[in-house]
């Protein structure tokens, strides 16, 4: 199993960062210099993944130009996947772009997602538990809602059986908070279901990829990660609260430290 991260994205929100920068670089915590882009790859190592993906589109270059000392710096040998529509498409296709890797069962996690590595052990635990399940996606089922969220209709036992922003925050099991395990199993169902998507409408999310699955008749699993910080970095103010859950987090590992 490898890791995929999606950071082709601009996330003009975010300006003037994005100006140079694609979203999954902009700075969380920069007294270590930390991005987004470093705080999953750390994730992966930690789970005990070798290699990992990273799709660019918007601003590649500065990507690339870290390509090597973030392999060096999380012991990961990483490839990068170029998404020739990031500044036209949405990331239906952004996903499909690395289709080819899914048949080596992936770790995705959107470039945008501050989580702790719980997340991912989640994940790997609940598939352990139940190796038939083919898609497997990391479920908040303790925040409360609003209309932005990527709202989740499903149960444990039945899985997903509506993902999208556009419901009634009550009516919804939780919010998808981006990060998805992926069989190998899943390889060819979920490359022809977001090819089926973005051709549809090529301004259409992943998870409306998910639920082109879910309407063939393929079982998407959830994982609910419990009461953990995490938030999605879409704009300035996101970008405080997880320069703040960072913050924390650091505080709390320097009191535990030996000898604090």
């Amino acid at each position: 199993m490898i890791g995929l991260i999606l950071a082709a994205g601009a996330g003009r929100r975010l300006l003037p960062y994005t100006e140079t920068l694609p979203k999954a670089l902009v700075p969380v915590d920069e007294e270590r210099g930390l991005t987004v882009l470093d705080l999953t790859l750390a994730n992966f190592a930690e789970v005990g993944l070798t290699e990992a993906a990273i799709v660019v589109g918007y601003r590649a270059e500065a990507v690339q130009a870290r390509h090597a000392e973030l392999e060096e710096r999380y012991g990961l040998r990483i490839e990068l996947v170029f998404n020739d529509k990031a500044e036209e498409w949405n990331n239906a296709y952004s996903l499909w772009c690395a289709r080819d890797l899914f048949k080596q069962g992936v770790i995705l996690a959107n470039g945008d997602t501050v989580h702790p590595v719980s997340v991912e052990r989640t994940l790997l635990a609940a598939h352990e538990r139940d190796p038939q399940a083919r898609v497997l996606l990391a479920l908040d089922d303790v925040k409360s809602l609003a209309d932005e969220e990527m709202k989740v209709i499903g149960s444990a036992a039945e899985g997903v059986r509506r993902i999208t922003k556009l419901m009634d925050p009550a009516a919804a099991a939780g919010e998808y908070i981006g990060v998805t395990l992926i069989t190998p199993e899943a390889a060819e169902p979920l490359a022809d279901a977001l090819r089926a998507t973005f051709e549809r409408d090529p301004q259409l999310y992943y998870e409306d990829g998910y639920q082109e699955l879910v309407d063939r008749g393929f079982r998407v699993d959830l994982a609910p990660i419990g009461k953990i910080d995490w938030v999605e970095v879409d704009n300035h103010d996101d970008l405080a609260k997880a320069r703040a859950i960072l913050a924390a987090r650091a505080a709390a590992e320097a009191a535990s430290a030996p000898g604090a």
